[in-house]
């Protein structure tokens, strides 16, 4: 009878195989693989591991065979042969400082379309280009620099209250959002129905603006608010 020779599998081993059968993202294939091995390395017979994760015995000796040549890396699928790459590293960078140096000449940002014209590789490519590099031209945001040669010391001293506040003092923050518009359907909503969308009239009436002003207690997190009309204006309706 054959003699079996032992996995020997180290603590470090153990617990990166534990991980990978624990861990959501883990395909179910490599899962199984590591749990031949920790069955294994519990002393159960093939015929033992097999039942309990639904696989053959020749596919458990297999397994075992693999970690014991490569170890965790020999359970892992080996990268499959495929079609060679038709897009150099050179166009990758082409495609990489169009994106970010250049503008198309009829438009203000890039699209995949104009890409793939400009840079004559198909729009699933560019696509995946910029998914490689986090490139997202179609998106903007918006920045404020302060003018105010005393900005970073106003900013110190207000980090510092918020982290260091005097003794029985009472910290709020203080925010406002002005010129709402208190406006009203000439007609009641008609709401959503299975099949239909809620619908609402074109026009609309108008009741004036409101302010509302808010104060953070940065101690207890409640919040004092108010809501204050500036001067009153006649209701209009819009067309």
């Amino acid at each position: 009878m054959a003699t079996r020779t032992p996995l020997n599998v180290t603590d470090a081993e153990r617990d990166e195989l534990l991980k990978l059968v624990r861990r959501p993202r883990t395909p179910r294939a490599l899962a199984d693989r590591c749990k031949v091995v920790l069955l294994d390395d519990q002393g159960l017979t093939y015929a033992q591991i097999g039942r309990k994760i639904d696989m053959r015995e020749q596919t458990v000796l297999k397994w075992r065979k693999r970690f014991l040549t490569d170890r965790i890396a020999g359970l892992k699928d080996k990268p499959r042969p495929g079609a060679e790459r038709t897009i150099t590293d050179e166009k990758i960078a082409e495609v990489v400082r169009m994106t970010l140096q250049e503008k198309p000449p009829d438009a203000t940002h890039w699209s995949l379309r104009s890409m793939a014209q400009a840079s004559g590789i198909s729009r699933s490519s560019v696509n995946r280009i910029w998914r490689a590099f986090n490139l997202q031209p179609h998106r903007t945001e918006t920045f404020k620099l302060s003018k105010d040669p005393k900005f970073v010391e106003k900013v110190r001293d207000i980090v510092g209250l918020y982290m260091s506040p005097p003794n029985n003092a009472l910290v709020i923050c203080v925010d406002e959002k002005s010129q709402m518009q208190a406006l009203d359907r000439s007609q009641p909503l008609l709401p959503m129905r299975p099949g239909q969308v809620e619908r609402r009239t074109h026009d609309y009436k108008r009741h004036g603006t409101s302010s509302l002003f808010a104060a953070l207690m940065v101690k207890t997190g409640v919040v004092i608010g108010a809501c204050q009309c500036p001067r009153p204006v006649d209701s209009i309706t819009r067309r």
